[in-house]
């Protein structure tokens, strides 16, 4: 079957739902789409998908069901309570969501067990600046089967897809690229709060960087957003930081294995929420090191 001949049931329309709904439209899917708030499907129903006021309906509407959803306790509930009372032999789930791979293979078991459909994890690393673009990193786990449809189907939304092994794989794969991204964000807002106070203007050091070991994305993108305390508009939370971050220490204890690098970043980002931080871009982080 040609991949755009495939009915996509998408289920989570927010801050990377709607640009990645908006490219599948664009590649030629029939996009089927429900949100727990029917508001945020106003303009991707504009653009062409087909807006369901029942979740349920739309899964039996659908071949291959993409969630993009906040955190894990949000997928077991949608699995639990919508996927599983109408779930089919022969459909696909991809869950886009950084979720707890432990719970991503109960629910992956679950499904196949009780409705005979499979299940890939594929979280992707790129921001809503890379899903408008369609340059999303994706890391996946699952059969060799099923990736290779995820593959095909996604092919709009990613410059690198990579199959990390079985299900549950490309969660912890997203988990470490969490640790760093988390790190990396916490101690370019140490370093610019520093260069302001020694009098250097902050928002040039990104291109003083630029091309050296001290590069990264992180770095172009929220280096002069800190330095020019620019915080809108929201391309990702701190809240989805620390979520990734507590699940990395979770499962290092499971493992035996110490994340002292990690549990000191949980620790300030939990700080910095606390503040009232948690729906703010990472970038406010700076605020975290200028307070006087």
């Amino acid at each position: 079957m040609p991949q755009q001949k495939y009915t996509l049931g998408f289920i989570g329309i927010g801050l990377m739902g709607k640009p990645l709904t908006l490219r599948l439209l664009n590649a030629g899917f029939k996009v089927n789409v429900w949100n727990r708030t029917p508001e945020k499907l106003t303009p991707v129903v504009e653009a062409g998908a087909v807006a369901f006021t029942d979740s349920g309906a739309l899964i039996e509407a659908s071949d291959i069901i993409i969630l993009c959803l906040a955190d894990t306790a949000v997928v077991e509930t949608i699995v639990n309570q919508h996927i599983l009372p109408c779930g089919r032999q022969g459909q696909l789930i991809i869950d886009l969501s950084s979720i707890h791979p432990e719970t991503t293979r109960e629910l992956a078991s679950r499904v196949e067990h009780y409705c005979g459909m499979q299940w890939v994890d594929a979280p992707v690393s790129g921001g809503v600046a890379g899903a408008e673009q369609g340059s999303l990193a994706i890391m996946a786990g699952g059969s060799n089967e099923a990736v290779a449809i995820v593959r095909e189907v996604l092919k709009p939304l990613y410059q690198q897809l990579t199959h990390m092994g079985e299900t549950g794989s490309g969660q912890v794969t997203k988990i470490c690229n969490q640790m760093i991204v988390s790190c990396n964000v916490l101690v370019i807002a140490e370093m610019i709060a520093l260069a302001k106070s020694a009098g250097v203007d902050a928002a040039r050091i990104p291109e003083a960087l630029a091309g050296g070991f001290a590069d990264s994305k992180p770095l172009q993108i929220v280096g002069p957003e800190m330095a020019n305390e620019t915080f809108e508009p929201i391309k990702w939370r701190v809240k989805t930081l620390l979520k990734d971050l507590n699940m990395a220490i979770d499962i290092a204890s499971r493992q035996g294995h110490a994340t002292p690098m990690s549990g000191l970043a949980a620790q300030l980002m939990q700080l910095h929420g606390s503040h009232g931080f948690l729906n703010q871009d990472p970038s406010t982080l700076i605020k975290l090191y200028s307070q006087h």
